[in-house]
């Protein structure tokens, strides 16, 4: 009556063997390590640069722990952290501006286990300590940007069609293009309905046509800019070496970044705060003479033009025309001038880039081309060479650069990608690791007391069956860690709160198992068919129950965000975890224990109180 299939013992010893096996990382604790990553993307390292930087390290007596070696990046673990920050600074000085050196965090946990994929559950920023950035998106900077891409695009498409206009500017989104005469006017509005622009208004004004975008257009062109962000961020961070960031949207112009685990948190700032985007413009040579540039300086621009400073603080008069963005660029790399021996960095275009930069230096033979560097808002003309001949090939260096450190950030910046739109940080907050480390601490003490009272309540009043429950307990424990660590979730201190949480709510299952089972033997049922219709019976109310808890859950990881949707998702797997250690590793404990026995006078479940019917 009480015996289950032998396949379905193997069955709950191999899940429980799995669930062992795949929580025991997280004991390990993590090692204080650097991580070394080429600087362009298409790079490698190899075992022939591990032993040539283990070799460096053992001459400066800094003693390792180990090597990780992955495709792209070497990981070296440390004993201290004054010993990781001691071979950061002395490998970025061996290896120079061709690598990135940086600070991370590797878990302890044997090699052996981690060859089987069994890793540590992440850890959050209030639980390992890091950096926490709030960003403001400037949405209106990306309208303005796209109207000044379809301006640039019009005026393209009106020579290659021989349509004459006098004037074109813009000004914040909306494009105004006049034009000569009647006919130009018409056909420029044909050439504009045949681009099955539906996204575009476009209104005619005597000889003028005006366009701007529909509320339609303008939320697609805020959307992308939100996506092509969180899109760059993460290529930032991953050229930092930083695991497991938390990058996501809040709200409609806001986005989230939380780097757990950084120790470098000023770099981190800086290289997320810089919104570094690339543009190519011609510098006015018809007015770039001095009396311009100094009625320039006192507020009488030219139209279409723009008073640039450049590197050494001259003014340079630029055209506002924008030839060729940052959008372009597939690879960029730091490296030297032959001619000069100053830093410099090298950029890789792609087709269309390499064919548009092809045609500006061949039109443009003799004249200047600004390269302009946008940091933070601030436009910097990084360097004005004058063409020579006819460039190909996709390859520009840009030179000019301060210091080789220069060159290796900004190269990083415009790899990385460029910004659809501006940022700003608009808060910022660090936690230490000793505060991260406190948080564990006393959620692991709170998670273990509570355990302890459990425990010892079930054993004394319910006796073997509540050493039973308490086993299914640790199990159901056991496996939840197991869970979030194969499924890679991100524990935070919610998180926490929802495992002490799912430890209560766990061994409801098992009071209504006990208390069924009890109720069997006071109605006179034998012990074994007390056990068998507990177990059956109870099952409906356990499933009622946890299903009802199921769904505030799932609602929760659905329309949630940030710590809610971290103690859902804790939540959401403690419910499945115990539902299986309450109903079937519980039975198949008690059968263990009972099932075999062909005769029991009597269960060691506690006092049976009988009543009198009479």
């Amino acid at each position: 009556m009480n015996q289950y299939p032998k396949w379905k013992y193997i069955l709950v010893l191999l899940i429980v063997l799995i669930g062992l096996i795949y929580s025991i990382p997280n004991f390990f604790g993590e090692s204080p390590a650097i991580q070394i990553s080429p600087i362009k993307a298409s790079g490698k390292v190899d075992i022939n640069l591990s032993s040539e930087i283990e070799s460096k390290l053992k001459e400066s007596n800094l003693a390792t722990n180990g090597f990780v070696l992955e495709p792209n990046s070497i990981k070296i673990k440390f004993d201290t952290t004054d010993n990781q920050i001691k071979a950061k600074d002395l490998l970025q000085s061996y290896l120079g501006v061709n690598y990135i050196v940086a600070l991370n965090l590797i878990s302890k946990s044997p090699s052996w286990l981690s060859a089987i994929g069994a890793v540590p559950m992440h850890l959050g920023l209030d639980l390992r300590g890091g950096v926490h950035f709030l960003l403001q998106v400037d949405l209106k900077a990306a309208l303005e940007k796209n109207s000044e891409s379809l301006l640039n695009e019009l005026r393209s498409n009106f020579r290659k069609e021989k349509i004459s206009y006098i004037n074109s500017s813009r000004i914040n989104d909306i494009v105004s293009i006049q034009f000569e005469n009647k006919d130009d006017l018409k056909k420029a509005k044909l050439l504009l309905l045949n681009r099955n622009n539906k996204e575009l208004n476009i209104s005619e004004l005597n000889n003028s046509i005006e366009l701007n975008l529909n509320d339609k257009g303008k939320k697609s062109i805020q959307e992308f800019a939100i996506k092509q962000n969180l899109q760059t961020l993460h290529n930032r961070i991953n050229e930092l070496g930083v695991a497991e960031p938390i990058i996501q949207q809040q709200g409609f112009d806001r986005i989230v970044v939380q780097l757990p685990g950084v120790q470098d948190t000023a770099k981190a700032k800086d290289i997320l705060g810089r919104t570094a985007t690339l543009e190519i413009r011609l510098v006015d040579e018809d007015k770039g003479d001095i009396a311009s540039l100094e009625n320039a300086q006192k507020g009488n621009i030219p139209f279409g033009d723009e008073v640039l400073k450049d590197r050494e603080g001259r003014s340079i008069l630029v055209k506002k025309n924008v030839l060729l963005t940052g959008d372009r660029i597939t690879d960029a790399s730091p490296g030297v001038d032959q001619e000069s021996g100053r830093s410099a960095v090298h950029v890789t275009l792609d087709g269309p880039g390499s064919f548009i930069f092809k045609q500006i230096t061949r039109e443009n033979v003799g004249k200047r081309l600004a390269i302009i560097l946008i940091e933070k808002g601030s436009a910097e003309v990084v360097t004005a060479p004058v063409i020579q001949q006819e460039i190909g090939g996709g390859r520009v260096q840009i030179t000019g650069m301060n210091s080789p450190q220069e060159a290796t950030d900004i190269s990083l910046l415009l790899r990385a990608g460029s910004l659809a739109a501006p940022m700003q940080i608009i808060e910022e907050r660090t936690v230490g690791p000793s505060m991260g480390q406190e948080n564990i601490t006393r959620g692991i003490h709170s998670t273990f007391w509570g355990f302890a009272a459990i425990s010892a309540m079930m054993i004394i009043y319910y006796m073997i069956f509540g050493g039973v429950s308490v086993f299914a307990l640790a199990v159901n424990l056991l496996l939840l860690v197991a869970l979030l660590s194969i499924l890679q979730a991100t524990l935070t201190l919610p998180g926490l709160a929802a495992i002490a949480l799912a430890l209560g709510m766990a061994i409801d299952s098992n009071v209504l198992i006990n208390e069924r089972i009890r109720e069997e033997l006071r109605n006179g049922n034998t012990p074994q068919a007390s056990i068998h219709a507990g177990y059956d019976r109870a099952f409906d109310t356990i499933l009622d129950s946890n299903v009802t808890t199921l769904i505030a859950g799932l609602a929760l990881f659905m329309f949630g965000t940030g710590p809610i949707k971290g103690f859902a998702v804790v939540h959401v797997l403690g419910i499945l975890t115990s539902m299986f250690s309450a109903i079937l590793v519980s039975r198949a404990l008690v059968n263990i224990i009972y099932g075999y026995r062909r005769k029991i006078e009597k269960l060691q479940i506690g006092q049976i109180y009988k009543f009198n019917k009479d």
